[in-house]
């Protein structure tokens, strides 16, 4: 059984686009590349078509663990959110309380993450460390570094 995953509408919509585009135009260009490897002639020393069957296998896997996904998919309505505690979902302003710097992040499903733009998984150390939190509450998570000291400064969403 898939674990429930939470997601914003914006990562839901993402997720339904790419299932729908690896089965269509991704399909369309595996099969394609299939009949190509096979109008080259013997099947059983042709190393282009095999490849192709391989990439066609693959990219099916991808379709069905999407589906899965998919299927365990939830939307979180974020205008209910509890802004009290660090949830799924959450925008934390956080501080090292050792060197002061200051990081916003958005706490996402694993699908969804994306540091450049401040989107960390919630499975993620620093997401575990701060889940559950509150504004002012301190919190040392190990990260590959380390051990670092956390302040909890502001929760939105």
């Amino acid at each position: 059984m898939t674990e429930v995953t939470y997601y914003t509408q914006e990562g839901l919509d993402k997720l339904k686009e790419e299932v729908h585009y690896l089965k269509t135009t991704g399909r369309q260009q595996i099969s394609k590349a299939i009949a190509e490897a096979r109008d080259k002639g013997d099947l059983s020393e042709n190393a282009e078509y095999d490849a192709a069957k391989e990439a066609q296998g693959l990219h099916e896997a991808k379709i069905s663990k999407l589906n899965a996904t998919l299927a365990s998919a939830r939307l979180i309505d974020e205008s209910k959110l509890d802004l009290s505690k660090v949830l799924a979902l959450s925008i934390v302003k956080i501080k090292n309380v050792k060197n002061g710097a200051t990081m916003t992040y958005q706490l996402v499903a694993e699908t969804e993450a994306d540091l450049k733009t401040g989107k960390i998984s919630v499975k993620s150390p620093i997401a575990q460390g701060l889940l559950g939190k509150s504004v002012g509450d301190t919190t040392e998570i190990e990260v590959p570094a380390g051990k670092i000291e956390f302040e909890i400064l502001e929760i939105s969403r």
